[in-house]
């Protein structure tokens, strides 16, 4: 016997529908790449929305066709998510930070139909056109601009797009596990790949992002999300932001310190995210200008673990709570966020920061579990000391990658996410480590893999080896671990150019440490344990 019920799929358009039904007056508040602000409003971002959807009609996209887009938090790349999602396209939001050849794969992989820019990305856009194979469309996120258009000559511009368009578009309905948008991880082995989420896993994803044991998201807030769109879909914030009414406040391009200061205290914005390196920026820029950020009442911290003194920092000299969050690009990202329980209420504050460390428990949706080897099955204990392999299970999880048959999950139906953690019996979740020796730099996944094959290739070194330093501002920075060939001469100036046309600047080692042998495991594997314990700190020293 089934329930009398209405059924009504789970689909994006619900969410700005709803916005631009309930909350039409709440404020959209955006940083163009001229600096210049921008104050709009839900029921404008709703009817602009409508007024793209049919625009990329009229260019002759259709229903599955990816459209990608490499842009800052701005009103018009959210206009833009909601008018591609909501018409049954995919929204491919790709991150300008990867090397241009990972950029070529990714576009090309995905097959894209149409590329939105910001301006900032331009001569990116002009280095890469040559070798995108299905693009047919690229589009300028902003208002007729010359100059553009002189470098680009085949561009459109969106202010023009949607000026040409009706406000009068209807949704389509359709099934709930149809693609919504796309985003492909860092590449840190191989190749990227490419994490296609659905309606549904979207929707419920937004609906645990507002659980106030989650992010804790209300028409009463004024959000900023500093995380940006391409990272994950901005941690779900922007649809998050449409289904509660909340004030959306976006940064754009302007993701310094003082910047961000000016954001919070100009806009009185309640609740913001951000990796650790970004609110390091905020802190130093709010002590130097005197800002005491009276607004500011929460922020999310994920993308790397949050230094305790950043946590105090931001409790005794500011008054705002820190959520400590974990989460990756399968996952959609939430896994688990730190809100205490009520028995934590009475812990003295030296007990509470222990918690707040830690990166939370699971909201209802998505379920957690350690295991004694990589993608194994036999669960160990929840006993907040037991440390093994992190598994996730849940609605907005990846089942497989984008354009791959083969499953990515265990034997038994969870996602290996690659950490190593402990969970008490409370949920509670500690990342220890990682099994696959990645470097994580300001929020940003390096894999120590590609750059050691990259130093094996050079003619003068015998062995190489990377591991991830400690850094004072970026968390965690590459270190390259190197034994020359025998009688060689190097520098460590030659190697680290050696590096410059090979990978992104921000990917090339911090220092290299020469050294006369790497020790090894009796199988012949490097020991990068007992390199990280020797060089770890190499960085702090210097």
């Amino acid at each position: 016997m089934l329930g009398n019920m209405m059924f009504q799929p789970l689909l994006i358009s619900s969410m700005i529908e709803h916005a631009g039904r309930y909350h039409a007056d709440s404020p959209v508040i955006s940083k163009n790449t001229d600096l210049s602000i921008t104050e709009t409003t839900w029921g404008k971002v709703h009817e602009n929305s409508k007024r793209f959807a049919n625009a990329l009609q009229a260019l002759g996209a259709q229903f599955g066709d990816r459209i990608a887009t490499i842009a800052w938090n701005n009103h018009r790349h959210l206009e833009s998510w909601y008018a591609i999602s909501g018409s049954g396209m995919v929204c491919h939001t790709i991150n300008p930070r990867l090397f241009p050849e990972q950029l070529v794969f990714i576009i090309n992989d995905a097959a894209d139909k149409a590329l939105l820019f910001d301006k900032t990305f331009l001569p990116l856009i002009k280095a890469v056109k040559p070798m995108l194979k299905s693009v047919e469309h690229y589009i300028c996120l902003d208002a007729p601009d010359a100059a553009v258009a002189e470098q680009l000559p085949d561009v459109q511009f969106y202010d023009e797009l949607i000026a040409q368009q009706p406000a009068a578009f209807e949704w389509p309905v359709f099934d709930e596990q149809t693609a919504s948008s796309l985003c492909y991880t860092s590449g840190t082995t191989g190749h990227p790949k490419g994490v296609l989420y659905s309606h549904r896993s979207t929707v419920l994803h937004s609906y645990a992002i507002c659980l106030p044991d989650s992010l804790n998201v209300s028409a009463r807030d004024i959000m900023m999300p500093v995380v940006p769109m391409f990272h994950v879909n901005a941690w779900g914030t922007p649809y998050a932001a449409a289904m509660t009414g909340c004030t959306l406040v976006l940064p754009g391009p302007g993701l310094d310190g003082a910047s961000l200061a000016d954001m919070i205290d100009t806009f009185k914005v309640s609740v913001a995210l951000g990796v650790p390196t970004i609110w390091q920026g905020l802190i130093n820029a709010a002590q130097q200008s005197g800002s005491k950020l009276d607004s500011l009442k929460r922020n999310v911290v994920g993308g790397s673990a949050c230094p305790p003194a950043m946590l105090k920092t931001f409790k005794e000299q500011f008054g705002c709570e820190t959520i400590h969050a974990w989460g990756m690009t399968e996952t959609s990202p939430l896994g688990s966020a730190c809100q205490f329980k009520a028995k934590h209420q009475h812990l003295s504050d030296a007990e509470q920061l222990q918690i707040r460390l830690s990166q939370g428990r699971p909201p209802f949706g998505v379920d957690l579990r350690i295991t004694d080897e990589e993608k194994g099955t036999h669960e160990l204990e929840r006993d907040g000391q037991t440390s093994g392999n992190l598994q996730i299970k849940g609605h907005w999880i990846i089942s497989n990658y984008f354009g791959k048959a083969e499953s990515a999950l265990t034997a038994d139906g969870w996602f290996d996410t690659g950490d190593i953690a402990t969970l008490n019996e409370d949920g509670f979740l500690k990342i220890s480590d990682r099994s696959k020796d990645l470097i994580k730099s300001g929020g940003e996944w390096i894999s120590s893999v590609e750059l050691e094959n990259l130093a094996m290739g050079h003619p003068k070194i015998a062995m190489a080896a990377v591991i991830a330093a400690a850094h004072p501002k970026w968390d965690e920075r590459p270190v390259l671990i190197a034994v020359k060939k025998p009688e060689a001469e190097l520098s460590e100036a030659e190697i680290l150019d050696y590096y410059a046309d090979k990978v992104a600047k921000w990917q090339i080692p911090d220092k290299v440490i020469f050294v006369d042998s790497i020790p090894l495991s009796g199988t012949g594997k490097m020991l990068k344990k007992d390199l990280r314990e020797l060089y770890g700190n190499a960085l702090l020293e210097s």
